[in-house]
């Protein structure tokens, strides 16, 4: 690859979903086929054999992926088992097949098959208006297939690159390899999208939303900075390398720590990790974790036809329990709906999803769901020394939902709290702990209501940036009723995942901070070597800043 150097310095902003410095070659992805609509219609005797030409193709692909997810594990896997059945889908293969047999060539059926199917995903929103980039990458692969090309997507550098893209889909990031892209900027993509997912797997630097990414040559010089999430052009090389080798000296750093979480004056900050299942669980117990601050039991039951029985899911939960004895377990109950739909749980259609019959709200539809939830849980902490189970609910918007699920939990002698994602729970925080025994913040879905801004749209990822001054404002009233209760309030959202966030969350009173369990060394290195003091200064001027960047900055410059 050729490697060019611009003149002119300047900057390409963003928002910085995974910290740290890379300086290599921009590397742009391969592009995608062109499909020209207007191809002549098929004579009436080529249409059944470019129906099984078409079918062929979209078996290939399926199969291609299916292989990788085979390969892959934790999120990766779990990213590329959904789009490789998003590839057999038999409501797009139908609509595809349909124009095929009306005379419409392959390559044109699928790219009028996945329009249509693409513009009802983003009426939907949420999850559905993220499958719109994960079924275009679908479009696109049998298209490849269909013409003999190469699959279009990420290339295969032989020496480190700044992997550049309008959007990446999710078999393109899971199977990233971070000798080579050591760092990945898009134009499109949020906090919570697929690239940000992955790249915090992997570990790498990431920006998403950035402004003028086109401008970017392949080959040129690029610096990226995580955190501040920028790519800077024109930088001299020798600053760049020496910043990349001052980042590096600090992971190194990041890799020493061993926990357990405090500032560097000793004000102790619990850090604990988001898990899903058992394997995860066990794989986080490994590290410097003081237990499970998120246990998302939804994840485990997505491709359920029938509610799991208490004896199934009960095994399920015992072994995450079982991975962290005498600590700390905070299971969520179920979170149903939006963008996480259960077939045997959820309505079939909602106009809004996200602001719709989720979470506890399912459950008032069937209390059996939680109840049943609730016992598998006491079940499967039969005989565990320590604590009992704390358990929270998700999507809790009013006192006497706060109430009522507490009293079942407290028949069960569990310990009951609720999620913070709703802003009258913030806005109400004291009356509701007056009912439940510690609040849990969910900052990608309280960002997402307190700014009105679908957290999925890759269009919006400066809104529901959890810097933004007013989500802070909610979590610090919420952390201040937390305080004047003598109760527990953490945050268990993507924002406790970045460490100068982290540190103004604990200057906001934040007590525990939960997140994938890969990025709490970066974490809890990062609180060392501040005090509390520079934390609450930290937060104070995060909380006076006009905007989510200048929040960012007045932040870093009290943290040092």
């Amino acid at each position: 690859m050729t490697t060019t150097h611009p003149t002119a310095a300047s900057t390409i902003e963003g928002t910085g979903v995974v910290p740290g410095l890379a300086y290599a070659p921009a590397a742009w992805t391969r592009p995608r086929p062109a499909v020209a609509m207007d191809a002549p219609p098929l004579e009436e005797d080529q249409r059944e054999g470019e129906a099984s030409r078409f079918d062929a193709a979209t078996r290939v692909v399926a199969e291609r992926l299916t292989e990788r997810a085979e390969r892959a594990t934790g999120p990766a896997k779990e990213v590329l088992e959904a789009t490789a059945a998003l590839a057999r889908d038999r409501g797009w293969l139908r609509a595809a097949t349909r124009m095929i047999k009306g005379g419409t060539p392959a390559p044109q059926a699928a790219a009028a098959a996945t329009g249509q199917f693409v513009e009802t995903f983003e009426k939907l929103g949420g999850l559905m208006a993220e499958r719109a980039t994960d079924l275009r990458d679908i479009r696109d692969r049998v298209v490849a297939e269909l013409d003999g090309l190469p699959e279009p997507g990420i290339p295969t550098p032989e020496s480190p690159v700044v992997l550049l893209a309008e959007d990446l889909a999710p078999a393109d990031t899971a199977e990233l390899d971070p000798k080579f892209v050591v760092a990945l900027v898009t134009s499109l993509g949020g906090p919570t999208s697929h690239t940000a997912i992955i790249s915090r797997q992997l570990g790498i630097p990431c920006v998403v939303a950035a402004t003028g990414l086109d401008a970017v040559e392949e080959g040129e010089m690029v610096l990226v900075d995580g955190a501040a999430g920028s790519l800077r052009r024109g930088v001299p090389e020798e600053e760049a390398r020496a910043a990349v080798e001052a980042d590096r000296a600090r992971r190194e750093v990041t890799r020493a720590w061993q926990g357990p979480g405090a500032t560097k004056d000793g004000r102790p900050v619990k850090l604990m990790a988001n898990v899903q299942d058992g394997a995860a669980a066990r794989a986080a117990s490994a590290g410097p974790v003081e237990g499970v601050g998120l246990f998302r039991t939804e994840l485990c039951f997505l491709t359920a036809d029938h509610e799991p029985s208490v004896a199934t899911q009960a095994r399920i939960y015992r072994g995450v329990l079982e991975a962290f004895p005498g600590k700390r377990v905070v299971v969520r109950t179920l979170d149903a709906g939006s963008d996480k739909p259960l077939r045997f749980a959820n309505l079939e259609h909602e106009e809004n999803p996200a602001l719709g019959v989720r979470g506890i709200r399912v459950a008032a539809r069937d209390e059996g769901l939680l109840t049943h939830q609730l016992d598998a849980v006491v079940q499967a902490a039969e005989g565990r020394d320590g604590e009992a189970p704390w358990v929270m609910a998700p999507m809790v918007a009013t006192v006497p939902e706060a109430a009522h699920f507490a009293a079942l939990c407290r028949e069960r002698r569990l310990v009951p709290g609720i999620m913070v994602e709703v802003p009258s729970v913030a806005l109400l925080a004291r009356h509701f702990l007056e009912h439940v025994d510690f609040l849990s913040i969910g900052t990608n879905d309280l960002s997402q209501y307190a700014m009105a801004a679908d957290r999925l749209s890759p269009h919006l990822a400066d809104l529901t940036d959890p810097w933004q001054p007013a989500v802070l404002s909610l979590v610090a009233m919420t952390a201040a009723a937390g305080k004047e209760a003598g109760k527990p309030v953490g945050v268990c959202g993507e924002a406790a995942a970045s460490p100068d966030l982290a540190c103004v969350l604990v200057g906001l009173g934040i007590t525990s901070l939960s997140m994938a369990a890969t990025a709490v060394p970066a974490v809890g290195a990062r609180l060392a070597e501040v005090s509390f003091e520079a934390c609450e200064e930290a937060g104070r001027l995060a909380l006076q800043a006009p905007d989510s960047r200048q929040a960012r900055q007045a932040a870093a410059g009290a943290l040092g």
